[in-house]
């Protein structure tokens, strides 16, 4: 039989050849490929980078164009309003109302509200009709004096809550505000005053919650000159102090690409200016982000990388199999051999390699035979010391109890002779068992009342025995008889000799502790010395001066046998104070597969722990 060492000195030979051969392919094969993966890394990391910040920069010119086609139309609105309706009508006359009412229901989804201010910012008119809140100072608004002191320009303030209506329904507003000081008609005196038209912030939101949304990374915020925020995606953080953004650099670059420090590291900003409000668009390419894009590029050229290695070593192995086919051919059968198959060996290739299958072969075939041999002579001597324990049973106490029934038939007890035979029937019924050497833990007890019963009979109830026994624990499987052997020691060395005054009494507990079973007998008789507890389940030499001669070693060594060295009997016992017997077996649920497979193979480890060891 092979050793561990032979076994890889004959795996190494076996792959010398075919290991050379791929050795050299492979370390070419892996040089290549990895310095074409470098350069192809190097190259697509560029191409990427490159890629995102044109991406980057058309997104922003396209978005800038959309915002500023918007301003566009929101200053035709408000070119019409002054020129069109202002300058055009008196504001005292109707139709100036009118039109001015027009005006806005017009453009109602583009401006939030549409309002005219007088000199002494007192409200001209509005749209839509709104109560002006009573504290409303317009005089000290932003809008209001941008437009007084600068009366050439259109103002644009920044994003804000509209605080100059109240509508009734106690909603806010989020608005632009667009001012300018214009000429008013009133009768015959001409005055000035302030347009104020209010654009609904969703008109550059939208855009821009669309082109954040599908940016990939990327994120996309609009502030003024000073660097003030306009709007940003991440806006609640950065009112929360969750995340900072600082946009002062950016908004004084000109259009253009540029960087940008930020956190120890780099990151690309795209610029672009707003028409008529001198604010930036500012398209970011976070540093994260470009790496996020090379760790998706190093796990594709990876990924390439091992396809490409795979491809080669599958034609490599393909050479060398040609070479090293009979030999790996040779290998296969041995482990098929040692995986438990039939000891077919590989016998082909060269002359050498013939020789080597023709010796493994011959040597496998004996092994074989070998094995099967000592398998069987194990088991038949196993079942034959079971067999010679099982069968160890003394005629004298069935001799015992058919004298008794008898003396009760010639006595005309024949109530209590029919009870004998009865229990003597089920008594052997168990014994028996179809041959069957593991049985139901409730035939088992069965057996045990049976033979208490007869006893007790014998004995003339001078003793008294109960059985407390769990119900789970019944449909477990157990070695027959080893319960009654138990409780013949009890009785004949036990309580069997106590007066009836002493009560002598005999208690059969059984029950389930996690994956074992216990089944105890306890005694009040007289118990044992030390000297004799110790030798009890270890001298086999110890012949019984009763009953069956079946002794506490005789069950101690048959459970042993069918369930293994950790199972069996534990003794206690004190002098003058009783003894105490328990049987410690695993809970095998009694199933006929369990039963048959016990049968046939005893000490079977069942345990999960057993297993794993």
């Amino acid at each position: 039989m092979k050793t561990k060492e032979d076994k890889k000195r004959f795996h190494k030979g076996e792959f010398s050849i075919q290991s050379i051969i791929m050795s050299v392919l492979s370390a070419v094969t892996l040089v290549t490929i990895v310095i074409m993966g470098f350069l192809l890394y190097h190259r697509f990391r560029q191409t990427m980078d490159k890629t995102a910040v044109s991406d980057t920069e058309a997104t922003v010119e396209s978005t800038v164009e959309r915002i500023n086609l918007a301003f566009l139309d929101i200053r035709h609105i408000f070119n019409a309003a002054n020129y069109n309706v202002i300058q055009e009508f008196d504001i005292s006359s109707q139709e100036f109302g009118k039109q001015f009412s027009l005006l806005y229901e017009i453009n109602s989804d583009k401006i939030q509200s549409i309002a005219l201010y007088g000199k002494d910012g007192k409200l001209i008119a509005s749209e839509p009709v709104a109560m002006e809140k009573n504290n409303a100072d317009v005089t000290s608004q932003s809008w209001y004096c941008n437009a007084e002191s600068d009366i050439e320009n259109i103002q644009f303030s920044l994003p804000h809550t509209q605080n100059l209506f109240r509508d009734g329904s106690f909603r806010f507003y989020r608005v632009i505000s667009l001012s300018r000081s214009v000429d008013i008609n009133d009768g015959e005196r001409p005055g000035s005053g302030v347009l104020l038209v209010d654009i609904k912030c969703s008109v550059i939101e939208d855009v821009l919650r669309q082109i954040n949304d599908s940016s990939d990374g990327v994120y996309y915020y609009v502030c003024n000159r000073d660097g003030e925020m306009i709007y940003h995606p991440r806006q609640s953080e950065l009112s929360r102090g969750l995340f900072a953004e600082d946009s002062s650099p950016a908004a004084g670059y000109e259009d253009g690409v540029y960087e940008m420090p930020s956190g120890g590291s780099t990151e690309q900003v795209i610029v672009g200016s707003i028409a008529y409000t001198g604010w930036k668009l500012i398209g970011v390419i976070p540093q994260n982000r470009q790496t996020t894009s090379n760790d998706d590029l190093k796990y594709y050229i990876f990924i390439t990388i091992i396809v490409l290695l795979m491809m080669l070593l599958g034609g490599n192995r393909i050479i060398s199999k040609k070479i090293s086919k009979p030999i790996r051919a040779l290998d296969e059968s041995v482990k098929a051999y040692e995986a438990g198959g039939k000891p077919d060996i590989y016998i082909g290739g060269s002359t050498e390699i013939r020789h080597l299958g023709h010796s493994v072969q011959k040597s496998y075939e004996q092994i074989e035979e070998l094995m099967d041999e000592i398998i069987r002579q194990q088991n038949e001597r196993r079942k034959s010391e079971l067999a010679v324990l099982q069968n160890q049973i003394n005629p004298h106490f069935l001799y015992n109890t058919l004298e008794s029934i008898t003396w009760m038939v010639e006595a005309r007890k024949n109530d209590e002779a029919v009870l004998m035979i009865t229990e003597l029937a089920k008594l052997l019924r168990v014994s028996l068992s179809k041959g069957k050497t593991i049985i139901p833990i409730a035939d088992e007890l069965q057996h045990s009342r049976s033979y208490m019963n007869i006893q007790r009979a014998r004995y003339k109830d001078s003793f008294k025995t109960e059985f407390q026994i769990d119900d789970e624990i019944k449909d477990y499987c157990i070695v027959k008889l080893v319960i009654q052997p138990i409780l013949e020691n009890a009785i004949y060395y036990g309580v069997g000799h106590m007066d009836e005054d002493d009560d002598g009494k005999i208690i059969v507990r059984g029950e389930k502790k996690g994956e074992d079973i216990y089944i105890s007998i306890e005694d009040n008789g007289m118990g044992m010395p030390e000297d004799v507890l110790q030798n009890l389940l270890t001298d086999t030499n110890k012949v019984s001066k009763h009953g069956s001669g079946v002794g506490v070693i005789n069950v101690h060594s048959r459970i042993r046998l069918m369930f293994g060295e950790k199972y069996g009997l534990s003794v206690e016992s004190e002098p003058d104070e009783g003894t105490r017997v328990v049987i410690h077996i695993p809970a095998i649920p009694y199933t006929r597969e369990n039963a048959e497979q016990l049968e046939k193979q005893p000490c079977r480890q069942w345990r999960k722990e057993d297993e794993k060891k």
